[in-house]
This record gives structure tokens, C-alpha cells and sequence, in this order.
């Protein structure tokens, strides 16, 4: 099995921490040279130092506020003027606050759709020529398990991870000729800030301890466990490497089997 991404180029974004730093340490381990892209400066320099770099590979970063569309436009279009080689792209970005879809302001859809559809969109355009060109290239977007089995009291998350799959489900379509596969990671209860924040949430909406809520929500699970992060890293990973090159327009769900779905 072809594993090896060595000579290949991975951007990673929201990469300093949880699903995406997890994701680019493993590339790293499998020979790419990582680009992280995050706001913090000073967590992508430490995130770098993470990096394996044992098969010579060479790691950059790039400060980007995916809050911020203009700032992620004119930062990615600078690093790839310099570095125009990305043979890796994983859209990686914090999901919106949570809460009952029914009490949303319509701001806080159209903010989550600039901040992840449109941001990944203008990533991929910026991306594809060179892997056309490379006739190698791979789209992996870590959404969630709501794209399956929509998750309660995340409204405008559930909104906006469906819109992405199927944004992505259209890129593979129009891209696999190319050499260019387009799929979906879907984390299920990963141990992470996010995770963190929705048990809290739940405690407060609830009125049962953050632990009660954390045993309820672990026993939903096959597993009896809450996934960790490089277990999802490591679908990425797969997805992103040459043995995966037939595998095009899916989702995977990385979640212990929690969907009750195919």
C-alpha cells in the first residue's frame, strides 16, 4: 500500500491545535512537507517545531483569520506566489456557536458560510491548477457527523457542514478526472475544545453536571469511548495519500459508530 507523500506539499488548515494539528503531524510522518495555515502566530510556531522532519522535509506556516475572508485571500495568494506547490489541501475550520436553530439570527448563517464554504471554495480554486497540472491532488474537508445525522442543538453548524458536503460531493465530479480526489472526514464526539464547549452547553441547558452529560453522551457510542483526534488524523491522512487515489465523493464518519446511518 502507497502511503508515501514524500516530495508532496500539504496546507492545513486550523492546524495549531485538535483535528487539524493532529492531521498535519501525521502528513508529516508520512514524508509531506506541511503549511499550516491559523490566526495565531505564536501557535503555528509551535505547532511547526511538532513537526517530523526526518525525511527532509520542510514546514512553513501562514497566519490567516478564517473570520476574516479578505485576510485569508490576501495570505493564502502571498504564500502562493512563493510556494505555489499544494498537492494536499484539508479544509479544517471551528464550527459555529451552538445552539436551537429556531432561535439563530440569519447573521450567524451567512457569517458560517463565508467562514467555511465560501473560504474553502476560494481555497480550492487557488489550489487546483497546480494539481492539474501535477495530475495528483487531494481535497479532504473535516466537517462532522451532522452532515449524517443532524446533531441537537448545533442549527447553523448542521446548516452549514450539509452545505459543504454537498459542495464537495460536486467538486469530485467536476475533479477526479484530473487525478483529483474530493471527500469528506466526518468527526463524531472528539476529544477536543470543541467537544469541551458542547458539554458544557449541554450541562447548562440541562441542568446535569458536565460529567453526567459526558457519560450520557459516551454511552451513545458503540465504542463506550470519546473518539481522540489522531484517530480522526488518521482518515485524513489515508484520504490524502496515493493508495486512496479511487476513493472519490465520500464521507467517513469517525465516530466510534454513533450515526445510525450507512
Amino acid at each position: 500500500m502507497n502511503l508515501d507523500l514524500t516530495g508532496k506539499t500539504a496546507l492545513v488548515c486550523g492546524s495549531t491545535q485538535g483535528i487539524g494539528l493532529a492531521s498535519a503531524i501525521e502528513l508529516a510522518l508520512m514524508g509531506a512537507n506541511v503549511t499550516l495555515v491559523a490566526r495565531n502566530e505564536a501557535k503555528l510556531r509551535d505547532a511547526v517545531e511538532d513537526l517530523d522532519t526526518s525525511m527532509g522535509q520542510l514546514h512553513r506556516y501562514v497566519v490567516a483569520d478564517f473570520s476574516d475572508h479578505e485576510n485569508v485571500k490576501t495570505a493564502i495568494e502571498n504564500y502562493l506566489r512563493l510556494c505555489p506547490e499544494v498537492h494536499i489541501l484539508v479544509n479544517n475550520t471551528g464550527g459555529p456557536a451552538g445552539g436551537p436553530i429556531i432561535e439563530a439570527d440569519t447573521d450567524q448563517f451567512v457569517n458560517a458560510f463565508q467562514m467555511h464554504l465560501i473560504n474553502n471554495h476560494f481555497l480550492v480554486q487557488a489550489v487546483v491548477p497546480f494539481m492539474k497540472q501535477e495530475g495528483f491532488g487531494r481535497i479532504v474537508n473535516i466537517i462532522s457527523v451532522s452532515v449524517k445525522q443532524p446533531s441537537v442543538g448545533l442549527g447553523v453548524s448542521n446548516t452549514i457542514r450539509g452545505a459543504v458536503a454537498s459542495w464537495s460531493k460536486t467538486l469530485s465530479l467536476e475533479l477526479g478526472h484530473y487525478g483529483i480526489t474530493a471527500n469528506n472526514v466526518l468527526p463524531g464526539y472528539t476529544e477536543t475544545a470543541r467537544l469541551e464547549a458542547v458539554i458544557e452547553m449541554r450541562s447548562k441547558s440541562s441542568g446535569k453536571s458536565t460529567e453526567q452529560v459526558a457519560e450520557e453522551m459516551q454511552a451513545a457510542i458503540p465504542i463506550r469511548r470519546f473518539i481522540q483526534a489522531k484517530e480522526v488524523a488518521a482518515a485524513v491522512a489515508f484520504l490524502s495519500s496515493p493508495a486512496a487515489g479511487g476513493i472519490n465523493g465520500i464521507n467517513v464518519p469517525v465516530d466510534g459508530g454513533r450515526t445510525e446511518s450507512l
